[in-house]
């Protein structure tokens, strides 16, 4: 692998920093979010948004705009 590193003219990466890993490693555990438990009064009870009652829940046949229909 090395023969192949020098053909196409690229330059091994130094070794970094191990204060600079500390500080990335620092970073990435800061953002990462953390897994919460759920309690008893913080579960949700069912879906909010609901689909029955919906335009969108009748029969496609059912939705079709039909003029003649209009009285």
């Amino acid at each position: 692998m090395t023969d192949a590193v020098q053909d196409l003219g690229l330059a091994r990466r130094p070794a970094p920093d191990p204060a600079v890993l500390a500080v990335l490693a620092a970073a990435v555990d800061q953002a990462w979010p953390r897994p919460v438990a759920a309690t008893a009064e913080t579960a949700p009870s069912g879906p909010a948004w609901r689909f029955s009652g919906r335009w969108w829940a009748r029969p496609t046949a059912v939705r079709r705009e039909r003029p003649w229909a209009r009285g």
